[in-house]
C-alpha cells in the first residue's frame, strides 16, 4: 500500500526525523491559508499523487507569497500530471501539500528497502540525491553505498556513522544525520515498511540535516496491525481493477495492454506474461487466482479482466495442483452465464490451456460449452500464440 508525501511526513515526524513543516490542502482557499499559516518567504506547493518525477512533470512551484501559492494551487488542482511512473493516462491532482521551503546547501539519497536474497533490511545512500535512484545505479552503481542490518541488533550506530561519512556530509552534520537514520529505520520496522525513501535528503546552508521528500510504502500483509496506515488509503490514486481483485482474494496488476491473462500461480503468472509479449502481444494484467479457485471466483476474476473493454482476448492458462481444472471450467462457464445477456457468449476471444488434477473433466466441460469462443489449446506456447494472433485479427478487422 502508498500513501501521499505528506502522510508520508507525517508519520516520520511523529519517530523523530526532522522534516519542513507543511500543511495538505484540498482546495485553493485552504492553499492560501497554509501558505499564510507557515508565514515563510518561500512556500513550496506541491502535487500529491502516488508516483515520482513530479518536479519534471510541473507539479512543484515554488511561490513567494501565499496569493502566488493560491494561483499555483488553482493551477495544479484537477490537473493531469503525467510522470515516467504515472503513464501516458497521467494521474489527477486532487490534493497539494503547502510546505515552507528549504534553503538548501547539497542533495543526498537515503533509503531502508527489503533485500530478498539476504532477507536482510538494507539501508543505502548516495550522494546523488534528487535523481532516480534506478538511473543512478544503471549509470553509477559505485555512487551507491549499502549497510546490511542484522535484524537482532538493528541498525547500529557504526553503521550509520559510516553511512554519514560515506555520504561526505560535514563533520558538524554528521551527529544529525545519523539521528535521522536511526529515526528512519524505527518508522521502517515499526510501520510494516516495504520501502521508506528520503529523495532528496537535504543539508541546508544553516547546517540542517532534513527529509525534503518522503515515500513510505507498507507491506499489505501486515496491515491488519496498522489499521491507521489503512485509514490513510487514497482510493482515487489506486487501479479500481486491483482494488475489485483484492475485494475477490485474487492478485491482480494492471499492466496496460490488451492481451488478458488468467494464471494459477504467481511464477506461472510471469512467465505467462513472458510468453505473450514473446509472441508479441501486449499483457493486459498480472492475475494470479491462487490455488483455492472456484467457479464464483473465476467468474470474478474475468469480470475484473473485462471490465472497461481493455483486454480484446483472454489467455486461461491453469496448471492445476490444487486448484481443479474441472471448476476453472466452470467458473469460465459461469462468466459467460453473467457477463452475456444469452448467457453462451463472450465478447472476446478466450484460448484456454488446462493441465493437472481433473484435466480431463475440465476439457470435456469446454468442449460440450455453448460458448462459442472459446479455444481449447495444447500447450502454453500454442496457446500464447494463438491468443495473439486473434487479438491482433480483431484489432486490424
Amino acid at each position: 500500500m502508498n500513501i501521499h508525501e505528506y502522510q508520508s511526513k507525517a508519520i516520520l515526524k511523529s519517530y523523530g526525523v526532522n522534516v519542513p513543516e507543511g500543511y495538505p490542502a484540498f482546495s485553493v482557499e485552504e492553499a492560501v491559508e497554509n501558505a499564510k499559516k507557515l508565514g515563510t518567504p518561500v512556500v513550496v506547493v506541491k502535487a500529491q499523487i502516488h508516483a515520482g518525477g513530479r518536479g519534471k512533470a510541473g507539479g512543484v512551484k515554488i511561490a513567494h507569497s501565499p496569493e502566488e501559492a493560491g494561483a499555483f494551487a488553482k493551477e495544479l488542482l484537477g490537473k493531469t500530471l503525467v510522470t515516467k511512473q504515472t503513464g501516458p493516462a497521467g494521474k489527477v491532482v486532487n490534493r497539494l501539500l503547502i510546505e515552507a521551503g528549504s534553503n538548501i546547501k547539497k542533495e543526498y539519497y537515503l533509503s531502508f528497502v527489503l533485500d530478498r536474497k539476504t532477507a536482510r533490511v538494507v539501508m543505502m545512500g548516495s550522494e546523488e540525491g534528487g535523481m532516480e535512484i534506478e538511473k543512478v545505479a544503471a549509470e553509477m552503481p559505485d555512487k551507491i553505498l549499502k549497510e546490511t542490518i542484522d535484524p537482532a541488533i538493528g541498525l547500529a550506530a557504526f553503521q550509520a556513522t559510516r553511512m554519514a561519512y560515506g555520504l561526505h556530509l560535514p563533520k558538524e552534520a554528521v551527529r544529525k544525520a545519523t539521528k535521522l537514520m536511526s529515526c528512519l529505520y524505527q518508522a521502517f520496522v515499526g510501520k510494516d515498511c516495504s520501502l521508506a525513501e528520503i529523495n532528496p535528503l537535504v543539508l541546508t546552508e544553516e547546517g540542517d540535516v532534513i527529509a525534503l521528500d518522503a515515500k513510505l510504502n507498507f507491506d499489505d500483509s501486515a496491515l491488519f496491525r496498522h489499521p491507521d496506515i489503512e485509514e490513510l488509503r487514497d482510493v482515487t490514486e489506486e487501479d479500481p481493477k486491483e482494488l475489485a481483485a483484492a475485494k475477490e482474494g485474487l492478485n491482480y496488476v494492471n499492466l496496460g495492454g490488451d492481451v488478458a491473462c488468467m494464471v494459477n500461480g504467481a511464477g506461472l503468472a510471469m512467465a505467462t506474461v513472458d510468453i505473450i509479449k514473446y509472441y508479441g502481444g501486449e499483457p493486459a494484467n498480472f492475475l494470479d487466482v491462487g490455488g483455492d479457485s472456484t467457479p464464483e471466483k473465476i467468474a470474478a476474476a474475468f469480470r475484473i479482466m473485462l471490465d472497461g473493454g481493455q483486454a480484446k482476448g483472454i489467455f486461461v492458462n491453469i496448471f492445476g495442483g490444487i486448484n481443479k481444472c474441472d471448476l476453472v471450467a466452470e467458473g469460465i462457464v459461469e462468466a459467460a452465464k453473467i457477463i452475456s445477456p444469452d448467457g453462451k457468449s463472450l465478447p472476446v476471444p478466450v484460448v484456454v490451456r488446462l493441465e493437472g488434477t481433473n484435466v480431463e473433466r475440465g476439457r470435456e466441460i469446454l468442449k460440450n460449452t455453448p460458448i462459442e469462443n472459446v479455444i481449447m489449446a495444447p500447450t502454453m506456447e500454442g496457446g500464447a500464440e494463438t491468443i495473439v494472433k486473434l487479438v491482433k485479427e480483431a484489432e486490424q478487422a
